[in-house]
């Protein structure tokens, strides 16, 4: 049986970069789709989980995984409702900052406790510094609500559950499996809101495509594949490219503007994630 070769770091960490960006692109094209054939967020994320499977499934046929079915898809399902209730009680800043945020700190936890990943300074001061820049990059804490913070949380535990759950799993099957799980999580959801676009089927059919094509189907089998050789703090921190993504792709494509706060903080946060792949680098290199 053949085997594909191994990744190496610097593959690894264009991976994870490779699908933050894509990752960055997915919240303008799910607005786009969202008022073009006023589909639910629910539903959005619905209809990219379906639409990625089969296209994975498509393109790389794999055996079934339960594990990665009954684990990876519900925590997936919970990432995003969540991260969709957030929004609802906190609006768009507080929630990606409270979730993005906290993410790579309960990584870097979780990791040390349950894998025995290393926690280096660097590593910290990196985190540290790239939190702070999302921060800036979010306009600051804003009025935060109980239900707010808590939904903020529980989707930045779930992501954080994904993350390290499949580093030990083949990465072979995990995302298109983990989507079917997702998928079957949501559909109740889904079907409460309506499952079907409303208006501009044509628009809709076209942005949904993209949406399951490069910021999932994509995305996330590369995030999985370089998950086996970059750590999870530092796969964690490395995601926070998405909301920088997304700032730029806001400023150049939808006419919206940045204070000067807000660019400092895209210029730490991209600082904190160069300095943090050039660690990773000079690690695997000793």
């Amino acid at each position: 049986m053949n085997h594909a070769p191994a990744l190496s770091v610097r593959q690894g960490l264009v991976y994870v970069s490779t699908a933050a960006v894509a990752w960055g692109t997915g919240g303008p094209a799910g607005a786009l789709l969202h008022g073009a054939g006023q589909l639910s967020p629910v539903a959005v994320s619905f209809w990219r989980f379906v639409c990625g499977a089969v296209l994975l499934l498509a393109v790389a046929r794999s055996r079934p995984s339960w594990r990665a079915v009954l684990l990876v898809g519900p925590a997936m399902a919970v990432c995003q409702a969540a991260y969709f209730a957030a929004i609802a009680e906190a609006g768009v800043a507080v929630a990606t900052m409270i979730t993005m945020g906290a993410t790579p700190v309960l990584v870097a936890a979780a990791g040390r406790v349950f894998l025995g990943e290393p926690l280096g300074r660097t590593g910290l001061g990196c985190a540290a510094l790239a939190v702070a820049g999302l921060a800036m990059l979010t306009g600051g804490a804003q009025a935060v609500t109980p239900a707010g913070a808590g939904y903020s949380l529980l989707s930045a535990a779930a992501y954080s559950l994904v993350t390290l759950m499949t580093r030990r799993m083949p990465a072979d099957g995990v995302a298109v499996w983990g989507f079917a799980g997702g998928a079957a999580c949501l559909l109740p959801l889904a079907a409460a809101g309506g499952l079907l676009p409303a208006g501009h089927a044509v628009v809709s059919v076209l942005l949904l495509g993209y949406l399951a094509a490069v910021p999932t189907a994509l995305a996330y089998g590369l995030f999985f594949a370089g998950l086996r050789v970059v750590g999870g703090t530092t796969a964690a921190v490395l995601s926070l490219l998405e909301p920088l993504v997304a700032a730029v792709i806001g400023v150049v494509l939808l006419g919206e503007r940045l204070s000067a706060v807000q660019v400092g903080g895209a210029a730490v946060l991209g600082c904190a994630l160069a300095w943090l792949a050039g660690r990773e680098l000079r690690d695997a290199r000793s």
